[in-house]
């Protein structure tokens, strides 16, 4: 579902729900991995995600992202924005994205847009 940008909402860019699975690393200042883990999308925006995971991931990480859209993988590197308990013992972490480059930028925008169009009716 695409969730309307509102005057409350800091968001840049609308979010779809979308689930993609997904393997992640989180470095520390010196770039030294702290955490590996898989998770999966929740919702997906070319500005960010909400990902969801077993383990909480601590907001002081960044976090590198490998991400199935269809056909393609996508590698991404972001900021935890936050981490929240979720459903069924996972944890919910926001995730806005770092510049990345035009081709992975590319596909993302190239998924947002078939999902749009496949979905957009029911959204």
């Amino acid at each position: 579902m695409v969730k309307s940008m509102t005057t409350k909402d800091k968001r840049l860019f609308s979010r779809i729900d979308s689930l993609n699975l997904l393997s992640y690393s989180c470095t520390d200042d010196s770039g030294q991995v702290m955490v590996q883990g898989m998770g999966r999308t929740l919702n997906v925006s070319q500005g960010g995600i909400l990902l969801e995971t077993h383990a909480k991931i601590d907001p002081k990480y960044t976090i590198s992202l490998t991400i199935g859209l269809e056909e393609d993988l996508v590698d991404i590197n972001g900021d935890i924005v936050h981490c929240s308990p979720g459903k069924d013992e996972n944890f919910e972490s926001g995730i806005q994205f770092h510049k990345m480059d035009e081709a992975a930028l590319q596909i993302l925008i190239k998924y947002i847009k078939a999902f749009k169009e496949q979905y957009g009716s029911e959204l």
